[in-house]
């Protein structure tokens, strides 16, 4: 029995390009390889938003009455509700005068127990180092 731990790092501000959700959806569809893997093998992918990428974090966006796309937030929602570990920069919250209050905490409204973690970036530092494969979007 083997674990492969997936790390997806975010660090470039929603809508300005595809990268955000690309990660998104990549740490989203790494929970369905299981078809392809050995009997007790599983792929563990933890999600981190670090510097311009924490914007992507903030609740209440409206994509689709802006961009005529699903949000980000409800990439990040879905998240959650796969169990991923989606951790926040706190430093860089703070950077952007943002708090708890203004970013998605959780997905109740899907069913996730998971929650979205502010976290110091030594933390973050430490899930990076802890990963297998880290992947910067």
């Amino acid at each position: 029995m083997a674990t492969t731990k997936l790390g997806f790092i975010v660090q470039r501000p929603p809508y300005k390009t595809e990268n955000p959700k690309l990660a998104l959806t990549h740490a989203i569809a790494s929970q369905s390889v299981e078809v392809y893997l050995k009997d007790g093998d599983l792929v563990t992918a933890d999600l981190a938003f670090i510097g311009d990428g924490v914007l992507n974090c903030i609740k209440n966006q409206k994509a689709t009455e802006h961009y005529n796309i699903s949000s980000t937030e409800s990439h990040i929602k879905n998240s959650l509700l796969l169990d991923l570990n989606v951790l926040v920069c706190k430093e860089d919250l703070e950077k952007f005068g943002l708090s708890e209050n203004d970013i998605i905490m959780d997905a109740e409204e899907f069913g996730a127990d998971m929650k979205v973690k502010v976290v110091p970036f030594a933390e973050i530092n430490k899930m990076m180092e802890d990963m297998h494969h880290l992947l910067f979007f």
